[in-house]
């Protein structure tokens, strides 16, 4: 299946903005079941400098200066992406342990499980609540398949909070989210990852995009209109395995993986610091995914 995504991020400011730096990753990965075909971003005013790089992650980094003074400030990333391959159907038969890999991650010492160690520490939207480890443990009874108790933990929340886009924010705590028991994808990525790392696995979070107009007979999904955000799970045996839980759905080929890391802050699509501007700005976010005509799944390799 291949994909066109287009993403606009405009800023309005009422007084003007001299000077800003900006930094995107609006550019999709490359990952064994996602190519990215195409990609572009453009902004207006014109940058006076831009430069390009990879972060740490390896997520691709834009790095742009705005000299001109404006009051609009407009980016606009053009993508087509090639979903080569669908992850199998969870075979929670043939599943590890998740105590097993829990204690892989204490003492593996393969290049993999030392990479994956990063994922297991708190970072800054993802503090250790003691709440956390309560909330996950109904899931995680010793012995219990690893993917079997996450896919339990993702089907709690996805029943136990309500998806309400007008509640929280990118700002708002997660303490907040876990006592009103609603927010949007972010925050439930963001609690799944918290429940996960208080159990001792690593866990990152996942941005992406949602097909926009699902096939028909499909429903549409959360989040549809937004870029969204899942996490994936690291398994020893398996590497990473994603999971989202606003829609308690395995991520599969209309899931579009944009950028990874230990949370939002990581991976925020569009973030700088400017000088002037006023006390105040207007934003506004459009995103449309579109599959194109005639496309179809390939396998890897072919």
């Amino acid at each position: 299946m291949r994909y066109h995504i287009r993403h606009v991020t405009e800023y309005r400011y009422p007084e003007r903005v001299g000077l800003c730096h900006n930094v995107t990753r609006l550019t999709p990965r490359a990952t064994p079941r996602q190519r990215c075909v195409l990609a572009s971003v453009t902004c207006d005013p014109v940058p006076a400098y831009w430069s390009d790089r990879e972060d740490f992650f390896g997520n691709r980094v834009n790095f742009l200066t705005i000299e001109q003074p404006h009051t609009v400030f407009r980016v606009v990333a053009d993508s087509q992406v090639e979903i080569l391959t669908a992850p199998d159907e969870l075979d929670l038969q043939r599943d590890t342990p998740w105590d097993e890999v829990r204690d892989c991650l204490d003492s593996g010492v393969s290049g993999a499980v030392l990479d994956a160690r990063l994922y297991r520490l708190w970072s800054p939207r993802i503090p250790a609540l003691p709440e956390l480890i309560d909330y996950a443990r109904p899931s995680f009874e010793p012995g219990r398949p690893l993917r079997e108790a996450v896919s339990d933990l993702m089907a709690r929340i996805h029943g136990d909070f309500d998806y309400d886009p007008g509640f929280t924010t990118v700002s708002t705590p997660l303490a907040t989210v876990l006592e009103h028991r609603k927010g949007v994808c972010q925050d439930f990525a963001h609690l799944a990852i918290g429940c996960l790392r208080a159990m001792g696995l690593a866990t990152r979070y996942v941005s992406g995009y949602l097909e926009t107009r699902p096939p028909p007979g499909q429903e549409r999904l959360q989040g549809a209109d937004a870029s969204h955000a899942w996490f994936a799970v690291f398994d020893p045996g398996q590497g990473w395995l994603e999971f989202d839980p606003t829609n308690n759905v395995i991520p599969m080929e209309r899931h579009i993986t944009l950028a990874w890391g230990r949370d939002y802050t990581d991976v925020s699509p569009l973030k700088g610091v400017l000088f002037g501007g006023g006390e105040s700005h207007g934003l506004t976010v459009a995103v449309d995914v579109v599959a194109e005509v005639g496309s179809e799944n390939r396998e890897v390799g072919r």
